[in-house]
């Protein structure tokens, strides 16, 4: 049996907790990722952002559509409000995790939110997209666009720029979901 000095003086001693060494290298990659992932929710962020604007401002006078009297475009202006919300917060998240070198949740409930909720939320934008995209093309088919064709240009555009959220959306699922893969097989966010 060892003696009590022994164990003072650190002879051969087990360590209660295993020691968990990062090198410089292995934060300075970590950093990067989730640099990489911070440019894609602001370029989520922004086209979502600017979806959103195009569509609030589409209208053009009194005997022009509004784009609240069709629901598919409510449901464009709406998906992409709360895609533009949502990576607004997820963006304050990273610039968290990016400074402090911690999750701002504990990084169980982090990666599986930020996987479920990119998931949840591009496909939310993908099928308002897809409905605005619908309803523009039977507009098109109709006298509406040709009567007030700024309004369905406009309309395009805002469709046009919810798809380009939904593309870095969805980059930033991958990412994400490669994150939580690394923490179920390593038990950490990043294999380092």
């Amino acid at each position: 049996m060892r003696s009590p000095q022994s164990l003072r003086n650190g002879d051969n001693t087990p360590s209660p907790l295993p020691r968990i060494f990062h090198s410089t290298l292995s934060v300075q990659k970590l950093r990067r990722f989730n640099s990489l992932i911070l440019v894609f929710r602001l370029a989520a962020f922004c086209f979502s952002l600017a979806s959103s604007v195009f569509m609030l401002t589409n209208s053009r006078g009194s005997h022009s559509p509004r784009w609240y009297d069709f629901d598919a475009f409510r449901f464009v202006f709406a998906a992409n409000a709360i895609v533009a919300i949502y990576s607004l917060f997820e963006m304050g998240v990273s610039v968290w995790e990016i400074s402090k070198g911690t999750t701002f949740f504990p990084e169980i409930l982090q990666v599986w939110f930020d996987f479920g909720h990119d998931q949840v939320f591009a496909y939310l934008v993908l099928s308002a997209d897809s409905a605005g995209t619908a309803l523009v093309k039977t507009l098109r088919d109709s006298n509406t666009c040709t009567a007030n064709n700024a309004f369905c240009l406009q309309s395009d555009i805002s469709v046009a720029l919810g798809f380009a959220g939904f593309l870095f959306l969805g980059l930033s699922s991958l990412l994400s979901g490669f994150k939580l893969v690394c923490f179920i097989i390593n038990g950490s966010r990043f294999h380092l």
